[in-house]
């Protein structure tokens, strides 16, 4: 199993040339009734043994973190660290295994953003210092891990430390931001969107790792942008009346707009649950509590499924009325 990116080392080595991996990759598409940049390629597993070494490597780790723990909490986490780093310098850096790759990426994270909370022991209470302290550890971490594995979800999860550790710093310095944390946290979506739009911009073609790092960019900013927005809507208090429910359809047809202009079904796809939430409790209140998220799901799903059969059809209509200039930074139509 091999992804773009490994074609690209291959002309970079001279293996092939670029000229056969172009026809290569046209014809495989065109076999397949497909459009390569449309399909939003990026490696998840390279085969069963991915699977194998994530069940071992989390025992493994489980285990040293459970030892290291009994003796002094603030161990079990350098431990997690430790061995999430020695484990990625062989399945990730050696094997280059997709799967694991993403598992100790996490679990190294983890480990780091642990050490200064455990630091002074589990029976201390935790202040909101070492949690900002925690997030910036986890940020430079992310950022040396980066450097040597250079994982596609790493810059994710570095902007999720980042975004912990800035709302960190904000709390302890005016607490009261606590009770209406929301239109930051839309704010913090929409500096990771353009972000992800940033790494886009880069590969238009989605034949490089710039294209999965976007991936993972998008799939965290829906969320960050949605929930603020549907949370003061009223929908996780209950509130799902008839203008609501249409408020939420109409916000998630504007989500589903900006996926097809930017070519990114992850965003759909992370706030999804949300409108499905919203369109059972509009059904639920009309009496239909049996049937609503069946009808549910019918309606948003066969929807989704409609576009995904004509996405490039509907994506040429739509980008065609943009100007050249914004064309030039999404990617091809051809």
């Amino acid at each position: 199993m091999y992804s773009d990116e490994d074609l690209n080392e291959a002309i970079g080595k001279g293996i092939f040339s670029t000229q056969s991996v172009n026809e290569f990759r046209q014809h495989f598409a065109q076999s397949r009734n497909i459009h390569q940049v449309d399909e939003e390629n990026f490696r998840l597993l390279s085969g069963f043994n991915d699977v194998f070494v994530v069940i071992a490597s989390a025992l493994l780790l489980a285990s040293l973190t459970w030892l290291g723990f009994e003796n002094q909490p603030v161990l079990g986490a350098i431990a997690l660290a430790a061995g999430s780093w020695g484990l990625a310098e062989v399945f990730v850096k050696r094997k280059r295994m997709a799967l694991p790759a993403i598992g100790l990426l996490i679990t190294f994270l983890a480990g780091l953003f642990a050490i200064p909370v455990t630091l002074f022991g589990a029976e201390q209470q935790v202040h909101e210092a070492q949690f900002i302290a925690a997030g910036l550890l986890t940020v430079f971490g992310a950022w040396v891990h980066w450097q040597r594995f250079r994982v596609p979800v790493t810059v994710a999860a570095g902007m999720i430390a980042l975004l912990l550790g800035t709302f960190g710093v904000l709390f302890l310095q005016y607490p009261e931001i606590r009770y209406f944390y929301q239109p930051y946290l839309a704010v913090a979506g929409l500096l990771t969107f353009a972000v992800a739009m940033y790494w886009d911009a880069r590969d238009p073609l989605r034949q490089t790792r710039n294209s999965d790092i976007a991936f993972w960019l998008h799939l965290l900013s829906a969320p960050l942008i949605v929930h603020p927005i549907f949370s003061t809507l009223g929908i996780f208090s209950g509130v799902t009346g008839y203008s609501t429910a249409l408020l939420v359809l109409a916000l998630y047809a504007l989500l589903a707009l900006i996926s097809i202009i930017v070519d990114r079904r992850a965003i759909m796809v992370s706030a999804l649950v949300y409108v499905v939430y919203a369109m059972s409790g509009l059904l639920e209140n009309y009496g239909l509590v049996s049937y609503s998220m069946a009808l549910t799901g019918i309606f948003i799903g066969g929807s989704l499924l409609l576009l995904s059969a004509y996405w490039q059809q509907t994506r040429h209509a739509i980008v065609a009325l943009l100007p050249g200039k914004a064309q030039s930074y999404l990617p091809s139509l051809q």
